[in-house]
């Protein structure tokens, strides 16, 4: 069998995800080696061409690749891939997950976060997740307590749990985040626990953000492959992970039944739980200020098409229709 190219770019996240890839594959009697994306410049001979127009911000360099024949594996954070895949291009395998939570790295000492936050002896005192419509009420007043995140995710659900905070837009690779906040004059700001974890980034000063619902296929790692290379497609399918691959369908599906993507404001979770699957997803405004919240458990048998129907039943309740009609006019 041939050594497959495995393409990745060049963060140290993303080297790290490839790496990983490739050991797991030497495991399996696969040889490989790595092949490093740097940008889109030197690869205008071949564009992905997505359906519903959404192209995926981290992946299309790596797609664009992998169609034309450069490499023959791309390795994503799964969150970031769009639920439509690229024409010509399959899913190879999912890994097992790691953690799927957000994370808040904050600054100072921690009990100076208490009365802004809530958070007392290592728990999180309010919550305002109640499976329902909620209403933020507007702020009378406006915090000096600010955080930085460019999710519009994390904005929305942290601006509704605390409506008068400041939020600023944080970009950059995982380093170069974690150095412009200690850089900054903001209270802390929020990351992905997997990707700190994964390359030993985690700071002591970090609290996993229980209340928050993550975006959907957070933590996970997904291999994709040319449609038509079955042999790379055999040879990586080893390495999938059943359970994973079900509970991050089931959360894609509901991103994608609510038209969106990785830069609007939808969460998703679904867990195995013995022989069921405990599904949990919401949709924010953009500005936080009203969300609507799902939750449902199945039997595993019936969790295919779990993440389609928690969308329809959104869908159905005029109030939450409205919340995701307003993030699609935004986006137009």
């Amino acid at each position: 069998m041939k050594s497959l190219r495995i393409g990745t770019r060049d963060s140290q996240l993303a080297v790290w995800q490839a790496t990983t890839v490739q050991n797991l594959l030497k495991e399996k009697g696969v040889d490989s080696e790595l092949v490093y994306i740097k940008s889109e410049g030197d690869l205008d001979t071949v564009t992905p061409l997505y359906e519903l127009g959404v192209q995926g911000i981290f992946t299309k360099s790596l797609d664009a690749a992998l169609l034309a024949g450069r490499i023959d594996l791309a390795v994503h954070s799964m969150k970031d891939v769009p639920t439509q895949l690229a024409r010509g291009i399959k899913e190879a395998a999912v890994l097992e997950r790691a953690s799927y939570k957000d994370l808040f790295v904050y600054k100072g000492d921690i009990s100076l976060l208490t009365e802004e936050l809530n958070y007392k002896n290592h728990q999180w005192l309010q919550n305002n997740s109640s499976f329902t419509i909620h209403h933020s009420p507007l702020p009378t007043h406006h915090s000096p307590f600010t955080i930085a995140t460019s999710s519009i995710r994390r904005k929305a659900q942290w601006l509704n749990r605390y409506p008068n905070h400041q939020v600023e837009n944080l970009r950059g690779n995982v380093n170069t985040r974690l150095r412009k906040l200690e850089e900054s004059n903001w209270q802390g700001a929020i990351f992905a626990a997997a990707g700190l974890e994964r390359i030993n980034l985690r700071p002591q000063n970090s609290i996993e953000l229980d209340w928050m619902l993550p975006a959907p296929a957070q933590g996970a790692i997904m291999v994709v492959c040319s449609e038509n290379d079955e042999q790379a497609y055999e040879a990586t399918h080893q390495l999938n992970h059943p359970i994973t691959a079900l509970c991050v369908k089931i959360e894609r599906d509901f991103l994608s039944g609510l038209k969106g993507g990785c830069s609007t404001p939808v969460s998703g979770l679904a867990v195995m739980s013995y022989a069921q699957i405990v599904f949990k997803g919401n949709v924010c405004s953009n500005d936080g200020r009203e969300t609507f919240s799902i939750e449902k458990t199945v039997d595993i048998s019936e969790a295919e098409d779990l993440g389609k129907k928690a969308a329809m039943e959104i869908l159905e309740q005029p109030s939450a229709l409205k919340i995701v009609q307003d993030i699609r006019n935004a986006k137009a």
